[in-house]
């Protein structure tokens, strides 16, 4: 088969198309033929060589795929050869077929075909783990979302206002913004202008977000403390602004207040197969419904990822970037 692969890290040109051995399928895995992947901001950094996949994982980039199954491994039960599929990777997405835990495969949705489907995995998982499993918010709670426009945002706006929570936004220009209130944002806050932390209260009579859903880290840190209302949760899932913050605690303290981190793509087995399924039971009857769908911003062939990754990287996406298979 086919796969992207990454001979030295550096820049998007780093990637290399290349042929490579089949993978096959171990206890409890199933193979995939993969049809899409799409691209996340772990794979930017997998390329520069700042986030190698956990122990056993493909070495090629790729954290989610839809694709129909190929092949069972032995022990596996609830799947057959020829199900159209997607499915939460440790990495190999990036590629023409994929070994993936059977606990971790989701059947294509209703209403999404089975290219689009490759645009779920991942950002559901993360939203669902971190807004609702970790954070719990509740209907009629106001959910601030960090990069609205992102995949994660994108999917955030909609699983918040599916469960009847308001949701206040921040991206980087009107037309992001737009697209965000297209989904049901109720606040819009351009951050290159406007003062997260004032427009959240005064948009919550000066309560706060509930919950934070934030990609930036450090930079925002402190800001996103100020920004909580009382009993408030801070859900932290990135590093875009910096490691290292300065954190007060007494405000933490007077809010009574909670600041969570999690990653997904180092979580063992168990976890991530207790969030897949969380997201089967809770958020996938959503999509044949039609309260939830994918956001997919353009594809392209999947040969083509350093073309991907420079769209990822510029920010001028809203949504996800499709990579697509031969």
């Amino acid at each position: 088969m086919h796969a992207i692969t990454i001979p030295e890290p550096g820049g998007p040109e780093s990637l290399v198309w290349a042929e490579v051995p089949d993978p096959q399928p171990g206890e409890g895995e199933v193979l995939v033929e993969v049809a899409a992947s799409a691209v996340n901001r772990a794979d930017i950094m997998q390329r520069r060589g700042f986030y190698d996949p956990p122990p056993g994982a493909s070495p090629y980039p790729g954290l989610e795929c839809s694709g129909r199954v190929a092949a069972l491994g032995p022990g596996v039960s609830g799947w057959a050869v020829g199900d159209e599929v997607c499915a939460l990777l440790s990495g190999g997405g990036y590629a023409e077929k994929v070994v993936v835990p059977a606990g971790q495969l989701l059947p294509v949705p209703q209403g999404v075909d089975l290219k689009g489907a490759a645009a779920l995995p991942e950002v559901v998982c993360t939203v669902w783990s971190n807004v609702f499993m970790v954070a719990h918010l509740r209907p009629g709670e106001t959910l601030l979302v960090h990069g609205g426009s992102s995949g994660i945002g994108t999917m955030a706006i909609q699983l918040a206002k599916a469960v009847g929570a308001k949701v206040a936004v921040t991206a980087g220009t009107k037309e992001k913004l737009e697209r965000c209130a297209e989904l049901g944002a109720d606040v819009l806050i351009n951050y290159r202008d406007q003062d997260f932390v004032a427009e959240v209260k005064d948009a919550t009579g000066g309560a706060g977000a509930d919950v934070i859903l934030d990609n930036m880290g450090a930079k925002y840190l402190d800001r996103n403390v100020q920004a909580l209302a009382v009993n408030g949760r801070l859900a932290i899932i990135g590093m875009q602004g910096g490691r290292k913050g300065e954190l007060n605690i007494g405000t933490l303290l007077a809010k009574r207040a909670a600041v969570s981190a999690t990653s997904l793509r180092a979580r063992p087995l168990e976890e991530k197969a207790a969030i897949v399924a969380a997201v089967r039971e809770h958020v996938w009857p959503l999509f044949a419904g039609g309260h939830v769908r994918p956001v997919v911003d353009r594809e392209m062939p999947m040969s083509e990822a350093a073309e991907g990754h420079r769209v990822v990287e510029e920010s001028g996406h809203i949504g996800k970037v499709l990579l697509i298979a031969p």
